[in-house]
């Protein structure tokens, strides 16, 4: 079975890279639509980071990974 996520990237205010991650996305992905949800991600300041608030877009990425489960006997 092939797993998906978004992984959506930020730069918090000590310019450290923030992960969120988004399960099972909706294909295909739109990347205008993926802008504008970060920069309102951004603004919101619903975030917390050790870095501090989230200042900026950093990129997002499509993560794919095969998850082959194991019968254990």
């Amino acid at each position: 079975m092939v797993e998906k996520a978004l992984e959506l990237q930020f730069l918090n205010q000590a310019g450290k890279i923030v992960r969120i991650l988004i399960e099972n996305p909706i294909e295909p992905i739109n990347a205008a639509a993926v802008s504008t949800v970060m920069d309102a991600i951004i603004t919101a300041n619903v975030f917390v980071s050790s870095g501090g608030d989230l200042v900026a877009k950093k990129g997002a990425r499509l993560l794919a990974s095969e998850v082959t489960e194991l019968v254990l006997a």
